[in-house]
């Protein structure tokens, strides 16, 4: 199953403090997430119960490519980008190379509740950002780390499945 994850919700089934889940969105016994996606993230979650299938999403041997649209403070100069796409040394590690270019702002994009921040003078970009990794926050450690803090994150592909299609808190068969 595939959801398109709203701002704000936990990828999880249950939660103690009252939060929004994956419960709110899918009534469908038996499923859990093939990876994680931060609740302060919206985007492509995958559902299963196949074990095998969510190995192959989260195990990084398997190198599944996930792709990011990232909305970042500032304009990105081509020595930033060319750190993301080759590797940004975190307190981790290094990262793997990833694709990364500037985009358009998503059409049909959903706005966000509550939403972003806006600063007058300061510009935003649209990035997309293809990993084949998946560490925690990655995405916004590794924008942080070039001087161009993630403001919005949203996860457009896992593999070959999209998001295209579905709005937030929608979820499909695939």
């Amino acid at each position: 199953m595939l959801l398109n994850k709203p701002y704000d919700v936990l990828t999880q089934f249950t939660d103690g403090q009252g939060r929004r889940t994956l419960a709110d969105f899918v009534p469908v016994p038996g499923v859990y997430a093939a990876g994680r996606l931060d609740r302060d993230s919206e985007g492509l979650v995958v559902l299963t119960n196949n074990g095998r299938l969510q190995a192959r999403i989260t195990d990084p041997a398997h190198h599944m490519s996930k792709t990011y649209w990232v909305q970042v403070e500032g304009v990105p100069d081509p020595k930033a980008l060319h750190t993301l796409a080759t590797g940004v040394r975190l307190k981790d590690g290094p990262t793997r190379p990833a694709e990364v270019r500037i985009m358009d702002e998503p059409a049909g994009l959903w706005p966000r509740s509550p939403p972003i921040r806006e600063r007058r003078h300061i510009p935003v970009t649209w990035l997309e950002l293809t990993l084949h990794e998946g560490r925690n926050r990655q995405v916004r450690r590794m924008t942080a780390a070039v001087g161009h803090p993630t403001l919005r994150l949203i996860r457009h592909r896992i593999g070959t499945w999209t998001l295209d299609g579905l709005a937030p808190g929608q979820w499909r068969e695939a």
